[in-house]
C-alpha cells in the first residue's frame, strides 16, 4: 500500500512541476490575455525576466503585486514612436478595467511613478546614434538616484544593424548595470518589420534573447508581443509587420491584419487607444506586457 501512493504522489509532483515555469495561470483570460499556450515568459528556468506573448493576461497579476510595483519602482522610459505604445496602451487601460493600472510621473495619488521620456541627449536607443542614449541614461541617473527602473525602446534601428552593433548594445547595457547595481535595467528587441524569420531583424532580435537567457537579464520582447494573437496564433513567420500586417497565402505580399481580424471577432474584449504605427489591439498586449513586467520588479513570482 506503501509503495502504491508512494508512485500516486510521484506522478502528481511530476505533473505540477512544469507549471512553474510559464507565464500562464489557471485562471480564464482576460480581455486580450492568452488562457492557455505555451510558456518560455516570465520567470525563466535560467533567472532571466523574459516578458513576451506568454505575458499577457493582465487578469492573472495578483492586485497585491500591481499596488507593490506602484509603491516601490521609479521607472525611467526613453523612447520614440514604436516605444510609445506601451504608454498609450497604459492610458487606454485604466478606462478599459480600473484606475488599479493608474501612472504619472511623480506617483501621486499612489499611483505607479513612470517617467515619460525623461532623458535628454538621446530619443531612443539609435536616435541620435547607436551611444547617445547610454550618456543621456547616466547624467539622468546622476541627479536622480530615486529612479530605480531604466528602460529604452527601439525605433527600426535593430533591422540596419549588425551584430557589432548589437554587441555595443549589450556592452553599454552591461556598464550600466556594473556601474548603478540598484537599478533595474530592461533591455528590449525592435518591432516587427514584414521580413522573413531568416532576415537581418530576426537574427539580432534572437541576438539580444539569447544574450538575456545567458546572462539572466532583463528583457521586454517587443516583436515577440506582435508576433501573436491573444489566442495564440503565430504570425511572425508570415512575415508580420508593425502594423500588424501578415501574408496570409504565402505569395509573398501582405494582404491581411491578424489584429483587426482578432478585433473583429471579439467586440468588447479589447479597448479603443492610439497605437503608434499599428492596431488598438497591439497597444493593449503591449500594455498588459508592461504591467507583467512591472510586477515581476517588484518581486512577483509570476508562478
Amino acid at each position: 500500500m506503501r509503495k502504491k501512493l508512494y508512485y500516486i504522489l510521484l506522478a502528481i509532483m511530476l505533473c505540477w512541476i512544469p507549471t512553474l515555469y510559464s507565464c500562464q495561470s489557471d485562471s480564464p483570460a482576460a480581455p486580450g490575455g492568452t488562457a492557455g499556450g505555451g510558456g518560455g515568459g516570465g520567470l525563466d528556468t535560467t533567472g532571466a525576466i523574459l516578458i513576451d506573448h506568454n505575458c499577457t493576461d493582465i487578469g492573472a497579476i495578483p492586485q497585491a503585486a500591481i499596488e507593490k510595483a506602484k509603491s516601490d519602482l521609479v521607472i525611467a522610459y526613453g523612447h520614440t514612436s514604436h516605444g510609445s505604445q506601451l504608454i498609450t496602451g497604459m492610458e487606454g487601460l485604466i478606462g478599459f478595467i480600473s484606475d488599479l493600472y493608474a501612472f504619472n510621473e511623480d506617483g501621486s495619488g499612489g499611483a505607479l511613478q513612470l517617467r515619460d521620456r525623461p532623458f535628454s541627449g538621446a530619443s531612443d536607443l539609435g536616435n541620435p546614434d547607436r551611444i547617445a542614449w547610454a550618456a543621456a541614461t547616466r547624467d539622468y541617473l546622476q541627479f536622480h538616484a530615486e529612479v530605480n527602473v531604466v528602460i529604452w525602446a527601439w525605433c527600426y534601428q535593430v533591422a540596419t544593424a549588425d551584430e557589432e552593433d548589437i554587441n555595443t548594445y549589450l556592452d553599454l547595457m552591461n556598464g550600466l548595470e556594473t556601474d548603478y547595481p540598484a537599478v533595474r535595467f530592461v533591455y528590449m528587441t525592435g518591432y516587427l518589420d514584414g521580413t522573413r524569420t531568416t532576415s537581418n531583424l530576426h537574427q539580432r532580435n534572437a541576438q539580444i534573447r539569447d544574450y538575456c537567457r545567458a546572462q539572466n537579464k532583463i528583457l521586454y520582447d517587443f516583436a515577440d508581443i506582435e508576433s501573436y494573437d491573444p489566442d495564440g496564433n503565430y504570425f511572425a513567420d508570415k512575415r508580420a509587420d508593425d502594423n500588424c500586417d501578415y501574408d496570409s497565402d504565402g505569395d509573398g505580399y501582405e494582404d491581411a491584419n491578424w489584429a483587426l481580424e482578432w478585433q473583429s471577432a471579439h467586440p468588447g474584449e479589447w479597448y479603443d487607444c492610439p497605437s503608434a504605427h499599428s492596431q488598438p489591439l497591439n497597444a493593449n498586449l503591449k500594455a498588459y506586457a508592461a504591467w507583467w513586467l512591472w510586477a515581476r520588479l517588484a518581486g512577483w513570482e509570476a508562478n
